[in-house]
């Protein structure tokens, strides 16, 4: 299989260095799901671990739950609800609606708040090294302290700082010793989560909570690291800063895989604009297949635009493939490697249903193989 890294620009071959092949995920902020953005992330890194596992690959695949988040806890006071419990609310509500896309879920599906012993030794460790410091109860990790901080972005200082303000850094906090120190440990204000930790009680900073899910699960070094593309920087520029300060092993992710971001209505599709697309009321109207035809017709790095006849469209063509797909056969056939095919080749999944498409109305006996490797049931 080969994928385009974010951090070269280039499509490369993804060369497992371990065995599973280790694949990280970040997952969902649990305050307002499923959207169709996120579908399109989750389906694409179905379809991505279906392939290797067809290749004879085995996979150990890790994606987080970030449940203990700014956004979270502001929601949870505007609801008059805990953060607890919206948390866990809104993340089964992510598990069923991916169970009903027939997305297969992860090995480790790991909390942020499960997490927090973990994450504190990380915070000790790198204020050890040097590579953080506290300050009235914050602890921030000095960016200073790497050498190379923003080679997976490859923004300027000034674009960084723009983009952290963004995300909810505060550049001008008179704590930090530079705009673009993060933070690692927070003191907690009285009505959000908090634990015991050598700084006080607090909670976690957002990047560390990812750091530290990956290397307790996955270990020193990652296969593959994927989300989408909005986290390339702060989010993923900072995972990579504080793991390989505190492993010393290079580079943290063999291959970083973005996925493109979805627009509805003019702007990006996403839970604090408001323009939100719902899987659970999509899935009300129409069957699961359609949906992933629907996000499948993208390649996965594509930026694009919804718009609702483009499902309308994906439903008919679904149903035109699951009507021929009734008299075909159900031996072995060539399609199974046509698709593989077309998904090694930086996971064309645009390719892979035309493939499929030809192998159903040519009566290709394999097709059910292809169609499992794209999670498409074509059942009536």
């Amino acid at each position: 299989m080969r994928l385009r890294n974010t951090e070269t620009g280039a499509v490369q071959p993804l060369e497992p260095a371990h065995r599973p092949v280790r694949v990280y995920v970040c997952g969902i902020t649990p305050y307002d799901t499923t959207h169709l953005g996120h579908a399109f992330t989750y389906v694409a890194f179905d379809v991505l671990v279906r392939a290797l596992r067809a290749a004879g690959h085995p996979v150990r695949y890790v994606q987080n739950v970030t449940d203990v988040d700014d956004d979270i806890i502001r929601r949870a006071r505007e609801l008059g609800t805990s953060w607890d419990r919206l948390a866990t609310k809104e993340t089964a509500l992510y598990e069923a609606d991916m169970a009903a896309l027939n997305v297969r879920p992860p090995d480790v599906f790991p909390r942020a708040s499960q997490t927090i012993p973990k994450i504190i030794d990380l915070v000790r460790l790198l204020e050890a090294q040097g590579h953080a410091y506290q300050r009235e109860g914050h602890v921030y990790f000095r960016v200073g302290s790497v050498t190379d901080y923003g080679r997976l972005s490859r923004l300027s200082r000034e674009e960084m700082i723009t983009l952290s303000a963004q995300h909810g850094a505060d550049p001008n906090d008179p704590r930090k010793q530079d705009p673009l120190d993060f933070v690692l440990w927070q003191a907690s204000a009285p009505d959000e989560p908090r634990w015991e930790s050598p700084w006080g009680e607090g909670r976690p900073g957002w990047h560390i909570e990812c750091s530290a899910m990956a290397l307790e699960h996955l270990g020193e070094q990652v296969d593959l690291h994927g989300g989408g593309s909005d986290l390339i920087f702060p989010h993923h520029e900072s995972e990579i800063a504080q793991s390989e300060s505190v492993t010393g092993v290079r580079p943290f992710a063999r291959i970083w895989a973005h996925v493109g971001m979805l627009r509805y209505q003019g702007e990006k599709m996403s839970k604090s604009l408001r323009n939100l697309v719902l899987v659970g009321d999509l899935l009300r109207r129409y069957d699961a297949d359609s949906i992933r035809v629907l996000l499948l017709r993208h390649h996965y790095r594509e930026p694009w635009e919804y718009t609702p006849d483009q499902l309308e469209d994906a439903a008919v063509w679904t149903q035109r493939l699951r009507q021929a797909a009734r008299g075909s056969g159900d031996a072995r056939g060539e399609s199974p490697m046509a698709v593989r095919a077309a998904l090694d080749d930086d996971l064309d999944t645009p390719r892979a249903l035309r493939v499929l498409e030809d192998a159903v109305s040519g009566g290709d006996a394999g097709w059910r193989t292809a169609a499992e490797l794209l999670g498409l049931r074509l059942r009536a």
